[in-house]
């Protein structure tokens, strides 16, 4: 997300674990790096102030709701016209019309229980951050990615507004497409309030039903951000 940010002229401030921080060594010159947990409401109100986009990415570390505790110190602090673009999984639902396979549904249940066990990761807290998102009238998007896997960039994503949708069948986004879907949803004007679940546009699901007319969106043009 940094190097597409600073690609379209952004003026980046990044909040970092500190542990982390050296991840960003190669942009150490061109971006302010904020070091800090992001449920740190401290720490958020510092990045956010001035941006008029905020980057997040809800991961539910632990057991102490870090998801829900970084979306709502954002929602609170961002400035009131800011584009928020959240990211999470396929697994959050904003409307109950998504359609999961039961070996989907299986695995999120196993995975959600066992990392709870060992106290690494709580899904539920992912699910609350997301219900706060939706709940709020702030400019926000909610892009919900598809299992990821390496290599260069094969263009912007396409998506859907439920999960089931043939167009998303492949599965498959890269991980730098996802970024590249977040930094763009900043001036797309059409999800705004959207969340959209995205797969990537050279898979061959997204292939064969954006050619046939199936009504998938293709989408052509945190890291807290601001306009250089």
């Amino acid at each position: 997300m940094v190097q597409h940010a600073l690609e379209r002229g952004y003026e980046v401030v990044g909040v970092c674990r500190p542990q982390s921080v050296d991840k960003l060594k190669a942009f150490a010159d061109r971006v302010t790096i904020v070091p800090g947990r992001t449920d740190d409401r401290d720490v958020i109100r510092r990045a956010v102030a001035g941006c008029d986009a905020v980057l997040v990415v809800l991961v539910p570390w632990g057991v102490r709701n870090y998801a829900s505790g970084t979306a709502q110190a954002v929602l609170d602090f961002a400035a009131p016209d800011a584009r928020l673009v959240f990211s999470c999984g396929w697994h959050i639902s904003r409307d109950g019309r998504d359609v999961y396979s039961w070996q989907f549904r299986t695995l999120v249940k196993l995975i959600g229980w066992l990392a709870r066990l060992a106290r690494l990761v709580d899904i539920d807290d992912q699910v609350e951050a997301c219900r706060r998102v939706f709940a709020s009238d702030r400019r926000w998007t909610v892009v919900r990615g598809s299992d990821l896997e390496e290599g260069d960039s094969q263009g912007l994503p396409v998506w859907s507004r439920h999960v089931g949708d043939p167009v998303l069948a492949s599965n498959r986004t890269r991980r730098v497409d996802f970024a590249l879907f977040m930094v763009a949803a900043i001036d797309d004007e059409a999800l705004v309030r959207e969340a959209p679940a995205i797969v990537g546009c050279r898979t061959p699901s997204a292939l064969a039903h954006t050619t046939s007319g199936s009504g998938a969106q293709a989408y052509s043009a945190a890291v807290p951000v601001q306009r250089g």
